[in-house]
């Protein structure tokens, strides 16, 4: 499915996104080293047997990425100009390997973009559940999307 134009978006309108994913062991691993975190609680099977949580935790930022992204084929797949920013990002719940994921997506806000004519900026909010239903993460990203008129 292509993604939304400004014009089509409505404040209100939720999108409950098909597409789930099981959080594994080397994305876990690769996301980490490659944005060279050496935190232990995602690296160290070890080191997380005496924490509160008794085993590794999904790299917080993986987490808050897959939640974006199994948004973007229901609503900005090439109708985005570009992520504005991201707000109140929290993570109420971990993830632990083998926790699968899915996520909804509610039109918070818009409005038509002062600077450019053929945008408008629209507020998402997005959430992230795991298989037991736990809200695991919350973010707020303002996008510049495409007036279809100037497509």
């Amino acid at each position: 499915m292509s993604g939304l134009y400004y014009e089509e978006f409505e404040v209100g309108s939720v999108f409950v996104h098909p597409i789930t994913r099981t959080a594994t062991e080397t994305d876990n691993l690769l996301f980490t080293a490659l944005t060279h975190n050496p935190q232990p609680l995602h690296l160290d099977a070890e080191f997380t047997k005496n924490t509160e949580f008794g085993q590794r935790l999904v790299n917080s930022i993986f987490t808050l990425g897959l939640m974006i992204g199994l948004s973007v084929g229901d609503t900005t797949l090439g109708t985005t100009v570009a992520n504005l920013g991201m707000t109140d990002v929290r993570f109420a719940h971990p993830v632990f390997i083998g926790d699968t994921l899915r996520a909804q997506t509610t039109v918070a806000e818009k409005r038509e973009s002062k600077s450019r004519p053929d945008s408008g900026i629209v507020v998402f909010e997005h959430r992230c559940f795991n298989q037991r239903g736990e809200e695991v993460a919350f973010c707020k990203r303002s996008a510049l999307m495409l007036h279809r008129k100037h497509r």
